[in-house]
């Protein structure tokens, strides 16, 4: 038995409760950037992915009108800082709806590091950053998406396998529902099935598997 929601019957509120605790588990784009004023803001925005490979473009999802958009708009450009498990409460802190002309950086106390592409800084406690030009945005609804064109990728060398970033090292956080967080549990490893060798029976075998 489903119980069933309509949105036409909700608040836009309950609705979006109800997709973000069922739209998990999401990545965490920490995103800095940097105003006219010379003010830099850093905000987590949990509506975030990859949504070009070629070139590299990244989107996040700006949900109503909020400081990194409008510096976004202005400068072109800003960081996507990964937000890593250690500091949780630096990230949720970063929440916080501080008025525009107060810096995240010094409220909760992260340290600033140069970028190389872009002037916005990037988070130094970060095991990553991934620093972007604007390459477009679209409104929908109370909502816009913001999409950056990666021009350069800096990663700890502290959490690379060669030059694979191991996930066990990043150690990256998600947002759940309501006030709910998480980290990486079990991992598992399973390759993609090929058409040329696909399984005899694997219908019947997921079945009984399941």
């Amino acid at each position: 038995m489903r119980h069933d929601f309509d949105p036409a019957e909700l608040s836009s509120r309950d609705f979006y409760q109800l997709l973000t605790a069922v739209v998990v588990p999401r990545p965490i784009a920490w995103v800095s950037s940097r105003s006219p004023g010379g003010v830099d803001n850093l905000a987590p925005h949990s509506f975030f992915t990859v949504a070009s490979v070629n070139p590299p473009v990244v989107q996040f999802t700006s949900v109503g009108e909020k400081d990194s958009l409008r510096n976004i708009r202005l400068s072109g450009e800003f960081v996507v800082n990964l937000a890593p498990a250690g500091l949780m409460a630096e990230v949720n802190a970063t929440g916080t709806n501080f008025p525009p002309d107060v810096s995240e950086f010094d409220a909760v106390g992260v340290t600033r590091e140069e970028g190389r592409t872009v002037a916005a800084p990037r988070v130094a406690e970060s095991p990553v950053s991934l620093e972007c030009r604007l390459h477009s945005t679209t409104a929908i609804g109370d909502c816009v998406l913001v999409f950056g064109q990666v021009t350069h990728a800096a990663v700890d060398s502290g959490v690379l396998d060669g030059s694979h970033p191991r996930i066990d090292l990043l150690e990256p956080l998600a947002r759940l529902g309501l006030d709910e967080w998480a980290v990486t549990g079990e991992v598992m490893e399973l390759k993609r099935i090929r058409v040329d060798d696909w399984p005899a029976g694997f219908e019947a075998e997921s079945r009984r598997s399941g």
